[in-house]
């Protein structure tokens, strides 16, 4: 979820930069201006810093166990390739 504080922020400096007379409605404006910023980022899929970090945590260690995977792989198909071929046990 997205810090209520950052958005009291944005919507105080968005307040702060409008021309003086629409300042003058005070705290009508900031408010409406926060639930406008508040519904508008709750639309976008948006993830915090923490879950974004989580996440890619458990991509790298994919990646690892991957790259280890794809290395044994390797290895049983060059064993694969270099052993004897057996005959069939019909001959």
């Amino acid at each position: 979820m997205i810090d209520p504080k950052k958005i009291e922020q944005i919507a105080r400096q968005v307040q702060e930069s409008m021309p003086k007379g629409v300042r003058e409605f005070g705290e009508d404006v900031e408010k409406k201006i926060r639930q406008v910023l508040q519904a508008q980022l709750t639309r976008l899929d948006l993830v915090n810093r923490e879950e974004f970090d989580v996440q890619t945590q458990v991509l790298l260690r994919t990646r690892e166990k991957l790259a280890l995977l794809e290395q044994r792989l390797t290895e049983l198909e060059g064993k694969l390739n270099t052993a004897p071929a057996t005959k069939p046990a019909d001959e």
